[in-house]
């Protein structure tokens, strides 16, 4: 048997933008990714804390020490810029695995950076 797990989370980011005519993805500040150890291309669950709304897209990498959080494409239509969002990863794993299992959680201030 194997199970789906948090992998890695980001809480607490905001919206920095919405591109509408991008061709999709959600761009994030390349510190928040490695720190929270998330790999361009991963899938991403994204959960608006502002609106309800959840999604699923892919990572993309942002300008280090930005704090850029953009929604692109069809997704954009999802979140306004100031929004509360939550960023999640998952691994699939044996539950023998999970059991020692540690997620990478990353808690940025409210400018999107690492304290």
């Amino acid at each position: 048997m194997q199970i789906h797990l948090v992998k890695s989370k980001i809480h607490r980011v905001t919206v920095t933008g919405a591109d509408l005519n991008y061709i999709g993805s959600i761009t994030i500040d390349e510190d928040l990714m490695d720190a929270a150890n998330i790999f361009e291309g991963e899938k991403i669950q994204v959960v608006n804390n502002s609106n309800g709304e959840r999604l699923e897209t892919y990572a993309i990498p942002g300008a280090r020490g930005s704090g850029e959080i953009t929604l692109n494409g069809a997704a954009a239509r999802k979140v306004s810029p100031g929004d509360i969002l939550i960023l999640m990863a998952y691994a699939i794993m044996t539950p023998e695995e999970a059991k020692n299992f540690k997620p990478k959680l990353v808690f940025p201030n409210e400018r999107n950076l690492l304290n």
